[in-house]
């Protein structure tokens, strides 16, 4: 019996192969309900990921949820922060880079840890969270250019506990924000009002650093028209 039904399924698809016969069709579901199954389920994972994405969307337009925002923000310090001399400003941006050791333009935790230890005021890693937490605007958990000049912002108008990680950070550093700008300014408002009426300093300062460079720039001719005219004298 089943030597008889073997031999007539060779014999069903010899002639198939030959063209005497015609293939059995396929379902109407397009083929093997594996595959089918299958496809099903894809198409229903499509569609949960497009649904989720939507609903996400939704949820930000209403407000729901937080919104990603980016750890890197372009800005002008020296029009964003008038109430500091261009001098203090790149004192900031020089100790900035000094204790960004990866150089990819933050201080994350433990590089702000060891810009502590060096100052003479180390914190506790809960300290360390804290400070970022004061000023990390874009809650990123590190600081960018901008939020690290928030500090010496804060420093200025008094905003800053004492005895805390950042005014340790403000009192230890090199940089004297009181000097000028917000000097005897009796709040941060005050200061802002200082700094904007005093607008000419920083084209002051401009043309300062611009006529440094040209007496520097005269001075080195000088000195090579003389190294020059000095070794002639040697020549026979």
């Amino acid at each position: 019996m089943a030597c008889d039904e073997l031999a007539n399924k060779l014999n069903r698809r010899l002639k198939i192969e030959e063209g005497e016969e015609a293939p059995p069709a396929l379902a109407e579901d397009g083929g093997d309900p594996q595959n089918g199954d299958s496809g099903a389920a894809t198409t229903a994972a499509a569609d949960s990921e497009l649904s989720a994405k939507l609903q996400r969307r939704s949820d930000l337009n209403e407000g729901i949820g937080d919104q990603q925002q980016p750890s890197l923000r372009v800005f002008n310090p020296y029009t964003e922060f008038k109430e500091f001399s261009r001098k203090q400003i790149k004192d900031m941006e020089r100790m900035f880079k000094e204790y960004d050791a990866g150089k990819d333009n933050f201080i994350d935790l433990m590089e702000l840890k060891l810009m502590m230890e060096k100052l003479g005021a180390p914190q506790t890693h809960l300290g360390l969270k804290n400070m970022i937490k004061e000023v990390d605007e874009d809650i990123d958990g590190k600081l960018n250019f901008r939020e690290f000049l928030l500090i010496f912002r804060k420093a200025a108008a008094g905003e800053l506990q004492e005895g805390s990680g950042l005014h340790a950070l403000a009192r230890l550093s090199e940089i004297d924000v009181s000097a000028e700008g917000v000097k005897g300014a009796k709040s941060f408002f005050e200061a802002k009002v200082h700094a904007i009426n005093d607008a000419s300093r920083f084209e002051e300062e401009i043309k300062a650093e611009q006529e440094e460079k040209k007496k520097q720039a005269e001075e080195k001719k000088q000195r090579k028209a003389a190294f020059k005219e000095l070794q002639s004298t040697f020549k026979p």
